[in-house]
């Protein structure tokens, strides 16, 4: 069989080509400014409606008898299992350590988080649909071309063929832009993992009424909106090949990466599934499971009607958190360079126990019982930035299919020239993050999105302003 050439390698053509996006912000198919009144439309068109219900009300779910894990008839979809976590700061143990239990979603199955590419005019645009999820505040978010669980596309639920996964199912390898296995919460899942893509077309792509093409540059203004882009669609859009447009950094790649495996191997996680019905510190009724003390999150059960979703009416748990969230980056510019302050975190549902996080993330609830020295680093300095430090701000909920009105006050704030990182943060650029992204499971779902965000409004073509 004879060797196939050697391609070149196109990141650098497809940088240009986004870079050329992301500075358009007219749209052939629709003007930035009417997309809210058209998801608004699209919410008025179709029939969406979202009921708590007690636990005894869910159909074709409940609780095993053995071990109390929520469970679903069919054995698919996902679980909702305890976990039995214990962190440890030394590699052998031998530091501070913490301990606790909580529930967890367990989801085997790997998703596809795909959208859909094409380029009109010269100007690639991407297919995004407005899509009902049951927990998002606002019902119906811009989300990618495909948004789909293995058990939606192989219709598990009897539902309808989800529209165009054959783009993704496979995807043409000639047509990919972006392929990679990012993580979710960590906090909240256990090993979950969905494939993260962007696929270009040359086809005549049917559109359907809850379809519109959009620039980068349109979708760059849009996440300056509240809870209008869907987590899903942020996490798919941080993974584009940006150009570098200010080359330089506080520390060179080498450098980051050694930092970032001495952070992955100086924490010892130790996370083991764990039944239910053992959690300590949570207590359940016929409508919730909740902790002891308020605080965290709340497992609860709905029914959904949902009429231009792949299956009409469903029952199904979901999360819901006890406040609003927030999540920043401390930005500075190091020798004329803007850089970000990561945080190596460790979270108990990680696949490889640390994952680059934004400088602060967490809800604030959870902590205002605790005095200022035992909160989350520089917690109190975002929470009270002056509105002259902050350079971007804007409230995104998560992911509505697993989280009921999840919402956290994205940021970032100017940091003080002063700042001195503390052991497990460091000053990176975004191009860094960027790259990194390009590989599973460096970079957490929640500094996607905000690099998303600063990506989309800064990135430029080459020979503009």
């Amino acid at each position: 069989m004879p060797i196939p050439a050697v391609r070149p390698r196109d990141d650098r053509g497809h940088a240009e080509r986004i870079a050329l996006s992301a500075a358009t912000t007219d749209g052939v198919h629709m003007r930035t400014e009417d997309v809210r009144a058209w998801i608004a439309e699209r919410r008025e068109a179709n029939v969406f409606h979202v009921e708590r219900i007690p636990f005894a009300d869910l159909d074709q779910w409940g609780f095993e008898e053995a071990t109390g894990n929520l469970v679903h008839r069919s054995g698919r979809f996902f679980t909702i299992e305890g976990l039995h976590v214990v962190e440890a700061d030394g590699p052998h143990g031998d530091g501070p350590y913490r301990e606790w239990q909580q529930p967890v979603i367990k989801q085997p199955e790997v998703g596809i988080l795909g959208i859909l590419g094409k380029e009109f005019d010269g100007v690639l645009h991407f297919l995004m649909q407005a899509k009902m999820e049951p927990g998002n505040p606002n019902l119906v978010q811009l989300s990618p071309t495909v948004q789909a669980t293995r058990s939606n596309y192989t219709k598990a639920h009897g539902g309808t063929n989800v529209k165009l996964i054959e783009y993704f199912a496979p995807p043409d390898p000639e047509r990919v832009i972006v392929d990679v296995l990012q993580a979710e919460q960590g906090s909240w899942f256990f090993h979950k993992s969905n494939r993260n893509m962007i696929v270009e077309t040359v086809d005549e792509v049917p559109m359907w009424d809850d379809f519109c093409w959009l620039t980068l540059g349109q979708i760059a203004e849009l996440m300056h909106e509240d809870e209008t882009i869907n987590m899903n669609a942020r996490s798919v859009l941080s993974c584009l090949p940006y150009q570098d447009l200010a080359p330089g950094a506080l520390f060179s790649d080498v450098q980051l990466l050694s930092w970032f495996t001495n952070e992955r191997s100086r924490h010892d996680v130790r996370a083991r599934r764990i039944p239910l019905t053992d959690v300590r510190g949570w207590k359940q009724n016929v409508e919730v499971i909740e902790h002891e003390d308020g605080r965290y999150f709340k497992v609860l059960a709905v029914a959904v009607k949902g009429s231009n979703r792949e299956k009409i009416s469903w029952t199904q748990p979901l999360l819901e958190s006890v406040g609003l969230g927030v999540v920043a980056f401390l930005v500075r510019e190091i020798d004329g360079v803007p850089h970000v302050l990561v945080h190596a975190r460790a979270d108990g549902g990680f696949l490889d126990t640390v994952e680059l996080a934004p400088t602060v993330q967490c809800t604030p609830h959870n902590y205002a019982h605790l005095p200022p020295e035992n909160r989350p680093p520089f917690l109190d300095a975002v929470l009270d930035a002056p509105r002259s430090r902050i350079r971007y701000e804007a409230i995104h909920s998560e992911e509505g299919g697993r989280f009921l009105n999840v919402r956290a006050r994205y940021l970032a704030v100017d940091a003080d020239e002063t700042v001195d990182p503390p052991p497990g943060y460091a000053w990176v650029t975004p191009a860094q993050l960027t790259a990194l992204t390009r590989h599973g499971h460096y970079v957490n779902v929640e500094a996607r999105t905000l690099l998303a965000c600063i990506n989309a409004a800064t990135a430029q073509p080459q020979g503009s302003a």
